[in-house]
């Protein structure tokens, strides 16, 4: 069951202020995503990996009106039929293109509407801890979706979003960053530590596991060292797959990342939204599916680590392993300061990866770059529940996807700063190309 703590906000603040300040935030970035989008764009193409963006931007007001305030704060429905409009776990994915949805404008209405009546709650001072912890839980599920809106645009291949208010920066080309972290093993505690103030179902709670010694990239795989795999023909090696990565490979005709192609005077180019641009050597690969990462893995004698080495290479204390980890877990890669454009990037500001090699003051205790922000991370590990494991009242938000999907971990340039920490789980089925993920590599052999 969810944990209606005390300030299930922010670590770092947790006034109704912050929490406003969030509310709006959300739902100005989602508006501004679409607003630049034709009514044809807003239904898009029918795909199997995304939702047309009119029903979807329904979707996250209908379920901040549903858990914030019909759910915790006991109010009738704003608009009549949504449910039958908008719940993503009773309407099968693909009737959602032929839906009688509301106009764009009837749309907006309704999601300004309910983001005024949650305001108007918090504003009247009053919130009980339930009512905190589902306003919060509607932020950070249309933070979700703000990312999968841009996900959306790039598959389509549509232009980049643009934000007013969003001031960008440029951490320069700063190149690779080589070399493996040499990780002792000990007892780790994986998962969310009780006194963090808001954590999904998937994160509860830390427990101790033995980790084995392991070493691990400090950067994750750049373009150029994909590109070698690709130019060995490695997408044509049987021995580089395993059987399902085979299957799906031949069944996709990959030869290449999804978004890259080859011109005729021989340069790659990777398309970036709307626009061809040259590969870019030191700024990590995306785009590419738990089956891609695995392979590439084969070809060059490495694996990718499991969620427990990652977490660990992200967020151990060197003094505190070869015992249990009670105190000194990191709740960031450098500390348990929120995430900072110097040290991170996310939330849209490069609009893009930089180069693995910068934002070095985000290390790992570790020396491990990038573990938070630029590109989601793909583990070797199966997305299941830890020890234990209550399923919270957002029922379909982890257990439905357990046992199919794969865990990625920290999180990609699109992905708002408030949203993240170093146990957080992301979670998608291997064949997905779409999602801004890449991956960090281990060796075989602690040995080697």
């Amino acid at each position: 069951m969810a944990t209606f703590r005390k300030s299930p906000t922010n670590i770092h603040g947790n006034s109704d202020a912050v929490l406003a300040g969030w509310v709006r935030e959300a739902r100005s970035r989602t508006l501004e995503l679409v607003a630049d989008l034709s009514d044809e764009q807003l239904m898009g193409p029918q795909l199997r990996i995304v939702n047309p963006l009119l029903w979807e931007i329904g979707h996250v007001t209908w379920f901040q009106e549903k858990w914030a305030l019909r759910h915790a704060g006991g109010e009738a429905s704003i608009r009549a039929n949504r449910d039958a409009l908008y719940d993503s776990a009773a309407i099968p994915h693909d009737t959602r293109w032929s839906l009688r949805l509301p106009s764009r404008d009837d749309t907006v209405a309704y999601m300004t509407t309910v983001r005024d009546r949650v305001l108007e709650r918090i504003e009247q001072g009053k919130l009980s801890e339930q009512e905190r912890y589902f306003i919060t839980l509607g932020v950070f599920h249309e933070d979700m979706h703000t990312e999968a809106f841009t996900y959306t645009r790039q598959t389509y291949g549509w232009r980049a979003p643009f934000f007013p208010g969003l001031g960008p920066t440029k951490s320069g080309e700063t190149g690779p960053l080589r070399g493996d972290a040499q990780i002792s093993g000990g007892r780790f505690l994986l998962g969310a530590l009780h006194e963090e103030p808001f954590v999904f179902d998937n994160e509860k709670w830390a427990h101790p596991v033995e980790v084995r010694p392991f070493a691990i990239a400090r950067a994750a795989v750049t373009q150029s060292e994909f590109l070698e795999f690709v130019e060995a023909k490695g997408y044509s090696r049987r021995e580089c797959w395993s059987e399902s990565g085979w299957c799906w490979r031949e069944s996709a005709g990959a030869e290449h990342p999804v978004y890259w192609k080859l011109e005729a005077a021989g340069r790659w180019l990777r398309r970036n939204f709307d626009h061809w641009v040259p590969v870019e050597p030191y700024r990590p690969v995306l785009h590419v599916n738990w089956w891609e990462a695995e392979a590439y893995c084969n070809w060059a004698g490495r694996r990718l680590p499991t969620e427990v080495e990652w977490e660990v290479a992200a967020s151990a204390d060197p003094s505190h392993l070869g015992k249990e980890l009670a105190e000194g877990k990191r709740r960031f890669p450098w500390g348990d300061d929120p995430p900072v454009p110097e040290r991170a990037n996310l939330g849209w500001r490069a609009m893009g990866t930089v180069d693995v090699g910068a934002l070095s003051a985000g290390d790992s205790a570790f020396g491990c770059r990038q573990m938070i922000g630029n590109v989601w991370e793909w583990t070797a590990s199966d997305f299941g529940p830890y020890p234990g494991f209550e399923v919270d009242p957002y029922r379909e938000y982890s257990q439905p996807w357990f046992g199919t999907h794969k865990v990625l971990r920290g999180g990609g340039w699109p992905t708002q700063p408030r949203l993240l920490r170093n146990t957080w789980r992301n979670f998608y089925t291997p064949d997905r190309r779409d999602v801004w993920a890449g991956f960090r590599t281990c060796r075989r052999n602690i040995n080697e």
